[in-house]
């Protein structure tokens, strides 16, 4: 698949991956629009690079959702890429006080239920593409879980699942489905969980993760796993224990 002039949707656009991916598909001659929950963030995003599209959406929310399903079809007919980046990361301990519900729907609504309705939302504007494709972020620790944050885990393993079983179904139509699996990213994902796990690795940069995504959505790669998440894939039983100390 090319990765010149499309019309991409990234959610969880205004930092991170999200926006090194923006970069990188802004110098491929596509047009880009991006979604954030933080509307400085979008500003910041836009200043930075004035080509960019920008939407204010909550992608837990799914009125939010629905809405930006609506101002797509109307303002971008053409679109034919989402990316669905938006996740959130907790560190959460299932061996102490009862975890709160919110915290535990928080992270399954925006890691999973979030990506599912916005792919069943615009999938039908994709399909009208003559070519068209779908990426989703899932991570290594979907393979070989971090019990730090185990519901994100988790969260990342069904969002892995749930790609497998899309591009089954998509095969027959102009929709591809492709999955970019990072291993850790230094972003603000986790937010000071890192710190608190005294996790000195703070990752490759989200440049590194866009490249890779190019080059394998120029390959028809349909899994981009991406420096340490191949070896977690490749040697998910060995590395658990050393994961998870």
């Amino acid at each position: 698949m090319k990765s010149t002039n499309h019309v991409i949707l990234i959610t969880g656009g205004a930092t991170g991956i999200g926006l090194a991916l923006a970069e990188a598909f802004l110098r491929e001659n596509n047009t880009v629009i991006i979604c954030g929950r933080r509307e400085d963030r979008l500003a910041e995003a836009k200043a930075k690079f004035p080509n960019l599209h920008t939407r204010v959406c909550d992608v837990s929310q799914a009125q939010d959702r629905e809405e930006l399903s609506s101002w797509l079809n109307e303002e971008f007919p053409n679109l034919n890429i989402l990316i669905n980046n938006a996740g959130i990361q907790q560190m959460l301990s299932f061996a102490g006080e009862p975890i709160a519900l919110a915290d535990i729907e928080r992270e399954l609504t925006t890691n999973v239920t979030a990506p599912i309705h916005l792919t069943t939302l615009l999938l039908p504007l994709l399909r009208q593409q003559s070519e068209a494709a779908i990426l989703n972020v899932s991570s290594g620790l979907a393979f070989t879980p971090l019990a730090a944050v185990p519901v994100y885990c988790a969260t990342k393993a069904a969002l892995h699942s749930f790609t497998l079983s899309l591009r089954y179904q998509l095969r027959d139509t102009s929709v591809n489905v492709f999955e970019i699996v990072p291993p850790i990213v230094n972003t603000e994902l986790g937010g000071s969980g890192r710190d608190e796990r005294g996790q000195q690795d703070r990752g490759i940069p989200p440049v590194d993760v866009a490249d890779a995504t190019l080059a394998g959505l120029q390959a028809d790669q349909f899994e981009i796993l991406i420096g340490m998440a191949q070896n977690l894939y490749n040697q998910r039983e060995k590395l658990f224990p050393m994961l998870n100390r």
